[in-house]
């Protein structure tokens, strides 16, 4: 499975999106977008996504721009991979 596909499953937990996480692609909206996708569900994302790729994030490395869509927040998820 490749990032992106397992940043969409993660994303499909944390928001329980069920079935709809399935009609996510790299140019879907998150943030303003999804209507699960609020500031709770933003803390609860970077946990799932540092458990999972056993990564940290900083404080000043997280703008709301990372999170606009999944191909921006995948990007964010390579670069601390040491991938992109």
């Amino acid at each position: 499975m490749d990032i992106e596909n397992e940043i969409i499953s993660i994303l499909g937990v944390v928001l329980q999106l069920d079935g709809r996480a399935a009609e996510l692609t790299g140019e879907s909206g998150l943030l303003g977008v999804l209507p699960e996708f609020d500031s709770m569900s933003v803390i609860a994302l970077l946990g799932a996504l540092e458990n999972h790729f056993e990564i940290a994030f900083q404080d000043d490395e997280l703008s709301s721009s990372h999170f606009e869509t999944v191909a921006t927040l995948t990007d964010l998820v390579r670069k601390k991979l040491g991938h992109g």
